[in-house]
């Protein structure tokens, strides 16, 4: 053994698939500490879309000025990663009406037209992440390693530049 757990290369695909199953993760900058945010997907521009207050320490970060951020996910759906990107604001409507869903829809009595509410646009830079075989699947892996001598499988692994 090197030392190191085997893991497989993974595609865009591969993460923009699994992402799909996770609800949620932690959006955060330098200006606005890591909050938990959910998400909506856009794989064809490699754009994650978030809704919250105007008066957030994140709303505000974004709102001056597109700002570096970044998001992480630990473990949904055996996913985790980190996701890197440029984080924007706008209060459009349009934008607001086609990203608001019933998570949205819990913070705000206004529903897409509250005066609070306001859209993150997070344009991925970089991702890398590890799609994990859970917690039963990585005990067997350590298990097979410890009677066979070989490397454990951990995964799928990947960064993915966009």
């Amino acid at each position: 053994m090197t030392g190191h757990p085997t893991t497989r290369d993974a595609s865009a695909a591969d993460f923009w698939a699994h992402l799909k199953k996770v609800n949620a993760g932690m959006l955060g900058t330098a200006e606005a500490r890591h909050v938990p945010m959910s998400h909506q997907a856009e794989a064809e521009t490699a754009t994650l879309w978030f809704i919250t207050a105007k008066g957030t320490d994140l709303a505000k970060a974004a709102s001056a000025a597109p700002v570096a951020a970044s998001y992480l996910l630990g473990g949904e759906d055996n996913l985790y990663a980190r996701i890197e990107g440029t984080l924007s604001a706008t209060e459009d409507q349009a934008t607001l009406d086609r990203h608001w869903n019933v998570v949205a829809d819990s913070w705000f009595e206004g529903g897409s037209r509250d005066p609070a509410a306001i859209a993150l646009r997070l344009a991925v830079k970089e991702v890398e992440f590890w799609e994990t075989t859970g917690s039963l699947g990585f005990l067997f892996q350590i298990a097979k390693s410890r009677v066979t001598g070989q490397e454990p499988d951990m995964g799928t692994h990947g960064i993915i530049r966009f």
